[in-house]
């Protein structure tokens, strides 16, 4: 018999969080009884012992609204966290002490919302015996074990919206305009909003491209009488012969490589070989923050609603994760571990390229 659970959200923050914390909460504690615990600050709180109890109406009014109320960090891992004592920073293994606080709160198990990072975590505990239940979130929506992850649909609703807005810049000042938007190591943000937004060139991780193919898709829509282009670049795109380019390095990191500055590179190489002026915008966080879109706010409550209800089937070591039209249960060894990226030989690269798109390949 369940009678108390813990949530907490873990990575960096995605539309959509809040919701799947709603749903999660309501249905625990409106339909089951049960009663919430939330762990702040991802798995630092579950380290601290840091912790709020939840009722239901303290997740009312929150469906629509961005970020996560319980907070949350991409840098704790409860397998190697960073601790500093004297000075000196080392890094230890505080599962057991996870475990331990898990145990003292008599929490019969543990609903873990976050990414690849938090989910592997999640895995980890699974195999030391703790119950859990992961929910994917990552605005990049790599995860290999769902068809979508919430807050992705959120990232392309803002990346699409700046296309349409750099659309009519480019237009009036008749200019080569750059959109640069997440996507580290899959294209998905780049690809989708560069379709939906009638971008004329995109640039996603998994394409390496020739600086001179783009340059010869420019010229190709300047000879059509189009006197400006519009160009969508995902941060981890590259061209064949080089890397991606690094904006800094951040010490006592897990993932301490930052990348970000490509659309400043294309921009300088293209400015050079085809003497139009090219400018860039880097949407940035942008993509993260704000409200979910109604699509978004949906499936983190599907998602939540189905975590709960895993839980009450003793369905544990799983990830809720949609597949089709349907909420499935999916093991987490087999959830994480495994990037899902984008096919150079899909359908969406197809239809991309039926329109006219290019991809500098």
């Amino acid at each position: 018999m369940i009678k108390k659970i813990g949530v907490l959200t873990g990575g960096g923050d995605c539309p959509g969080l809040n919701a799947v914390l709603r749903a999660v909460v309501k249905t625990a504690v409106c339909r089951y009884g049960w009663e919430v615990i939330g762990f702040k600050d991802g798995y630092r709180g579950l380290v601290m012992n840091d912790y709020v109890k939840f009722k239901s109406g303290d997740v009312s009014g929150i469906l629509d609204k961005g970020g996560t109320i319980l907070g949350s960090s991409n840098k704790d891992n409860p397998f190697s966290f960073r601790i500093e004592k004297d000075g000196k920073v080392e890094y230890k293994d505080m599962s057991e002490r996870v475990i331990d606080n898990v145990n003292m709160h008599e929490i019969d198990c543990m609903v873990l919302i976050g990414g690849d990072g938090t989910l592997t975590s999640a895995r980890d505990f699974a195999r030391k015996g703790m119950k859990v239940i992961g929910v994917p979130k990552t605005i990049d929506n790599d995860l290999s074990a769902t068809d979508t992850t919430f807050g992705f649909m959120t990232a392309v609703d803002t990346a699409t919206e700046a296309i349409d807005k750099l659309h009519s810049t480019a237009e009036s000042h008749h200019r080569v305009m750059i959109l640069e938007v997440m996507g580290r190591y899959a294209g998905w943000i780049a690809l989708e909003s560069g379709i939906a937004g009638g971008a004329d060139v995109i640039l996603i991780p998994e394409i390496p491209y020739d600086i001179n193919n783009i340059t010869n898709k420019l010229k190709e829509r300047e000879h059509a009488g189009k006197s400006f282009s519009i160009v969508v670049v995902a941060e981890g795109a590259k061209p064949k012969d080089g890397d991606v380019v690094v904006s800094k390095v951040v010490e006592n990191s897990p993932d301490p490589i930052r990348l970000g500055g490509i659309g400043n590179k294309l921009a300088d190489d293209l400015e050079k070989l085809t003497g139009h002026e090219t400018r860039v915008t880097i949407l940035g966080h942008l993509q993260r923050g704000g409200r979910p879109v109604p699509f978004d706010r949906i499936l983190s409550t599907r998602y939540g609603v189905a975590a709960v209800e895993m839980l009450n089937e003793g369905k544990f070591g799983m990830m809720v994760g949609l597949q089709g039209n349907s909420i499935n249960a999916v093991s987490l060894e087999d959830a994480v571990g495994k990037l899902k990226t984008v096919d150079p030989n899909g359908e969406l690269i197809r239809i991309a390229k039926s329109v006219g798109v290019g991809f500098g390949d």
